[in-house]
């Protein structure tokens, strides 16, 4: 199979010049987490200048270079990652989930004569993990055993910091060895805009470092057994639009499950 097979074709971007806000309003309504970033030129066409992801903008609103500034000063171009890595329509699957790998990366922009003609992410990968072998590998075999996490009452920003530094999206909410709930980059993301748009720019720093993980966590989350098979986790992420879910054994989680898994297994059965 090729990228073209998988990708999604239906794309939103959001103009380099709009508000940050905007774009996260977009991946909301949609249920996407990154965007290809355009600039529209003297001829009324649109070229292809960065991608932002939500990642992106939980990590730049918590950072205190920009602690006093209002949201409606983030325009995507001081956010986005410029010249982002493209795929090609018919580029091997194996071969566009490596280059995810290997740049940590969720999502690709596909090409084609120059012009964007779809994304593929991990997500579209998903879709591919039913019938053999995935029905036949569990989830313990796949999973995460060395999970970092944090605690309710620590402070959000230090799980932003944990996030930028492992280069991860999501972090378990553990108390007393119980899984208390989750917090994304995602989380973070909407927290600290809706946040900024309330609290006076005075107060802003103070007020931020003072928000805590249990403030913003989701609770009641829902997790895997050990015994799941790979493909029925797929198709459960998928249908929950989760990037990644906590591993539960014996009332003791045991790892985590993340879109990332899926994609080394599929790199390892493309024999990349």
């Amino acid at each position: 199979m090729h990228v073209k097979d998988i990708m999604a074709k239906d794309i939103v971007v959001v103009d380099k010049d709009q508000n940050i806000h905007d774009a996260l309003k977009l991946m909301k309504k949609h249920k996407i987490s990154r965007l290809p970033v355009v600039n529209t030129n003297q001829n009324n066409q649109k070229e292809m200048v960065g991608i932002i992801t939500e990642k992106d903008i939980a990590l730049r609103l918590g950072s205190s270079k920009y602690g006093n500034l209002p949201p409606s000063h983030f325009h995507v171009s001081t956010v986005m990652t410029p010249q982002p890595i493209i795929a090609q329509e018919d580029q091997s699957l194996g071969s566009a989930a490596k280059t995810m790998l290997e740049n940590q990366i969720g999502g690709l922009i596909v090409m084609n004569s120059g012009q964007i003609t779809g994304m593929i992410t991990k997500s579209d990968y998903l879709d591919t993990c039913q019938g053999k072998p995935f029905t036949e590998i569990t989830v313990k075999e796949r999973m995460q055993t060395n999970v970092t996490t944090i605690g309710p009452q620590d402070r959000l920003v230090h799980a932003r910091r944990i996030i930028l530094d492992e280069g991860i999206s999501r972090l378990p909410v553990m108390e007393d060895d119980q899984l208390q709930g989750m917090i994304t980059a995602k989380d973070i993301a909407r927290a600290m805009m809706s946040f900024r748009k309330v609290v006076p720019d005075k107060y802003k720093p103070a007020r931020i470092r003072n928000l805590l993980v249990e403030d913003v966590m989701v609770q009641n989350v829902k997790t895997l057994t050990e015994e799941t098979p790979i493909s029925q986790a797929a198709q459960m992420m998928l249908n929950a639009n989760f990037s990644g879910m906590p591993v539960v054994e014996d009332g003791q989680m045991t790892g985590i499950l993340t879109k990332t898994d899926f994609l080394k297994l599929i790199v390892e059965l493309e024999g990349f």
